[in-house]
């Protein structure tokens, strides 16, 4: 329809929606190929929105393009992975061309280096000449072979059905379990599905690993209006990819793990806030959502109950890193600039709209169905020692075989990097990885053979395991350049609503590129000075996470710091 719509038909149609200024600004974006001011003046009116309000909303978020042609210029990934990887070749080679480039933060395609985002295609390769588009990956398969070192008896959730032939159709997900869990539960009833969560010991996959079960139970126990699930899959986190593949090949999961969260808190409304970086995903998403509300799985009198009513709207992002904080990406859904919001009150009181609102990200969603229809002991059990479940790990560069895995929590990280995933190539050696993509820092030297994947063990060397990325760089690296990227990403994505992370970000950029003290014990005081003030007053997690890269690279490179004040320096 936007392909010649008239502004009044493009207002009209969107104006009564929930969660309307998105899809609206992206219906002028893909009819004009930019958002000019007349279309602006268009959106401010008709949604009743201050023009200067919503133009500082407009132009906080990367991708709404500004200038005529904007929307299909070549964007091409410059992130930790794909900047080793030639990214800058590449969008030199496209410029030649005489193609109009721009670079932009990791679009969630790490295992396939180099991304390049052309309106609604995306293309990938090692070079120009090479770029194609093809379907998202599919996690390797389980071992089957004594042979193989992951042959060790790990039983996989999400991924437990993900490569079955025809599982991202309702037919192929119904035929291997699924809705399964959602006919038990308007069994059992929705404090079972809830009691369950909690002695199945689920905690978020997002990055903030709270109880899942509490955080249902806080919702269903709110008063406060209707409620709302909000899947939050603006997985923008540098090195994450894992949760494009499950909704890629398992859309269905997502939805039944909603609809049980819908059930079991009393929600009648749902957003899937979708990161933009992922516009084949849109489709598959309204596919599988209309799919569902045909066969009774969504919608009025779901499997026929009675009072039980609940839809899903697909929401696209416009690009920013900070919108995959949940309060942010409230903000987002509500039209508002997608500042974070001081907390309390939790978005389990007071979420979308001011009501009470669940938020999940897309791996968790996916572990209920699973775990509803096999019990908790079950879940409890696929992880090691005395963790609970499994943890999809999105691993990538120098490693032979990057890629998803789901591993049970508790697994060495040694065994995922060296039996798993093939190790680094033949004549180097693991000289550092990423924790939660960028935000965990890193770990390096005798830890890397030390630490295993669950959170404690992760935590006890001054990082967290967060949403699974895991970026590997080899001993031909140069850790404090790979840092100096990092914290280049956290200043840029830095929303500036406070000034610890505005400013403080900013610094450690410049003290990574040659600013700062010449003198090392100087640079480390004034370096350590401005990590403590960022994690004690920052006012949401990038604030309090990006320190961790700097705060890491002392720690375990502390010969390259000096080396990179007496040497890369350039001369006062």
């Amino acid at each position: 329809m936007a392909g010649s719509a008239t502004n009044e038909e493009l207002l009209a149609r969107w104006r009564d929606e929930p969660a309307p200024l998105l899809p609206l600004l992206h219906a002028f974006h893909d009819r004009d190929g930019f958002l000019s001011e007349d279309a602006l003046r268009h959106v401010a009116d008709g949604l009743r929105i201050p023009l200067a309000d919503l133009y500082g909303t407009v132009t906080f978020y990367h991708h709404f393009a500004r200038e005529p042609g904007g929307r299909g210029e070549s964007r091409v990934c410059v992130g930790p992975v794909c900047r080793q990887r030639g990214a800058e070749t590449l969008a030199h080679a496209l410029e030649a061309r005489g193609e109009r480039v721009a670079r932009m933060p990791c679009p969630g395609r790490c295992d396939e280096p180099v991304p390049v985002l052309r309106g609604d295609l995306v293309v990938t390769g090692p070079d120009a000449e090479h770029l194609s588009n093809g379907p998202t990956p599919l996690p390797a398969p389980p071992a089957s072979t004594a042979a193989d070192p992951r042959s060790g008896g790990f039983e996989e959730c999400v991924f437990r059905h993900i490569r079955d032939p025809g599982r991202a159709t309702l037919e192929g997900y119904r035929a291997t379990g699924g809705y399964a869990a959602l006919e038990l539960a308007l069994a059992a009833g929705p404090g079972d599905v809830i009691d369950t969560l909690d002695a199945s010991g689920l905690a978020g996959r997002g990055g903030a690993g709270f109880p899942t079960g509490r955080k249902w139970r806080a919702v269903a126990e709110a008063d406060g209006g209707a409620k709302t699930v909000v899947c939050n899959a603006d997985e923008g986190e540098p090195g994450c990819f894992k949760d494009r593949v499950l909704m890629d090949h398992d859309p269905f999961a997502t939805l039944e793990g909603m609809t049980l969260a819908a059930y079991a808190t009393g929600a009648t409304l749902g957003f899937i806030y979708l990161r933009y970086e992922y516009p084949e995903t849109i489709g598959i998403l309204e596919d599988a959502i209309a799919d569902a509300t045909d066969a009774g799985l969504l919608g009025a009198s779901i499997l026929g109950r009675d009072g039980f009513d609940f839809r899903i709207h697909v929401r696209r992002g416009a690009g920013a890193y900070i919108c995959g904080e949940e309060t942010s990406l409230l903000n987002s859904l509500e039209g508002k600039h997608p500042f974070p919001r001081n907390r309390p009150p939790f978005p389990v009181t007071h979420g979308y709209l001011g009501r009470p609102t669940v938020v999940n990200n897309v791996e968790t969603l996916c572990s209920v169905p699973p775990i509803v229809r096999k019990g908790a002991e079950w879940y409890r059990g696929l992880g090691l020692g005395d963790h609970s479940g499994t943890k999809v790990i999105s691993l990538s560069g120098d490693v032979r075989r990057p890629g998803n895995y789901e591993v049970p929590l508790g697994l060495p990280l040694r065994t995922l990097l060296h039996d798993w995933a093939g190790g680094p190539s033949e004549g180097r050696a693991v000289r550092a990885v990423t924790m939660a993509g960028l935000s965990g820092g890193f770990i390096a030297g005798d830890d890397l053979d030390a630490v295993t994947l669950d959170e404690p063990s992760v935590r006890s060397r001054g990082s967290f395991l967060g949403a699974g990325g895991i970026m590997v760089f080899d001993d031909s690296r140069d850790m404090v350049d790979v840092s100096h990227s990092a914290m280049e990403f956290f200043a840029e994505e830095s929303c500036g609503k406070c000034f610890p992370c505005r400013i403080g970000t900013q610094r450690l950029t410049e003290r990574l590129n040659g600013g700062g003290p010449r003198d090392l014990a100087e640079w480390l005081d004034e370096v350590t000075d401005l990590e403590a003030t960022m994690k004690s007053t920052s006012a949401c997690g990038l604030g309090q996470a990006a320190p961790l890269v700097t705060e890491s690279l002392r720690r375990y490179f502390p010969e390259q710091i000096e080396r990179h004040l007496t040497e890369r320096r350039p001369d006062e």
